[in-house]
């Protein structure tokens, strides 16, 4: 059996973005001490989540790649020997800005990263405004540990993103998120959000054979323009095994270091037992690439 020891770190983020780096990596750190060799961070983890209105001065905080916070995780992760994947809001040229993904090996290389595909443009999710649509595709990225299939937070909802990492050889699925409860919602819907976000990600370990991890932010977050209709992020981090089997979650209101072991020999006999990327009628998929069969 091989074995992988994993950590998703589910942090609170406040207006001061330098304690939250230093918070983070902290929370890096003790991960570290526990034996962890690849550890993922929610997204956007060097502050609030912004884009709960539009507004230009917050294209501001975003930056190169690499850059300030990918030299700082660089080092750490050389430091520590550990794999980091890191999230935050790239500035790639002057008017174009992603929501990237960053992969740092264990030697502080940059191993690859991803820009978000999917962008959302919901009320209190004004991704739109500020992150041009990822254009690097659904691409594994090769390390030490393997190959790690990133996808962000919105990118978790579609079925076809888990796929085309898993088809190009994913051996892990990971999912740094920012998704909360709007103020003022009603708590039975609150729940069936909650649950409906853990069942579609345990959904893509099933379907693909592999595991998953994911790491999303916690606590309230005010909204500076609108007092009282702020976001509620619901944590509830977790890691699950090729079946869909909680390996650990996370709670809904603290900070948390979710740590678990994955073995990485079991997505084999799965799709032994579950063979169902052989029995995929790719000959009648076609209509997968339209908007919608009418």
């Amino acid at each position: 059996m091989k074995t992988l020891k994993v950590a998703a770190i589910q942090q609170t983020c406040g207006n001061d973005r330098a304690k939250n780096l230093q918070d983070t990596c902290n929370y890096i750190r003790e991960a570290a001490k526990k034996g962890v060799q690849l550890i993922l961070l929610q997204e956007l983890h060097n502050g609030v989540y912004f884009c709960k209105n539009e507004e230009h001065k917050f294209f501001d905080w975003a930056e190169s790649i690499p850059g300030p916070t990918t030299d700082t995780i660089a080092a750490l992760a050389k430091e520590l020997k550990v794999i980091i994947v890191s999230s935050l809001f790239e500035r790639r040229a002057a008017g174009i800005y992603h929501n990237t993904a960053v992969v740092l090996e264990k030697d502080g290389t940059i191993a690859g990263k991803y820009r978000k595909m999917h962008i959302p443009d919901d009320p209190g999710f004004y991704e739109k405004f500020y992150f041009t649509p990822g254009d690097l595709g659904f691409t594994p990225i090769e390390t030490s540990v393997g190959k790690l299939g990133v996808l962000v937070c919105w990118d978790q909802w579609y079925p076809e993103a888990a796929r085309l990492m898993a088809l190009a050889g994913a051996d892990l699925l990971l999912y740094p998120t920012a998704i909360a409860w709007l103020a003022g919602e009603n708590e039975d819907e609150n729940q069936r959000q909650r649950d409906a976000w853990i069942t579609v990600q345990r959904a893509h370990a099933v379907a693909n054979g592999i595991p998953v991890i994911v790491a999303n932010r916690v606590a309230y977050e005010e909204n500076d323009l609108f007092p009282g209709k702020g976001l509620t992020f619901w944590g509830s981090s977790f890691i699950a095994g090729p079946q869909g089997e909680f390996l650990a979650q996370a709670s809904t209101d603290k900070p948390e270091i979710l740590i678990a072991e994955i073995d990485m020999t079991r997505s084999e006999k799965v799709r032994r037992y579950w063979p169902f990327l052989r029995d995929r009628r790719i000959d009648e998929f076609g209509d997968l690439t339209k908007r919608f069969r009418d």
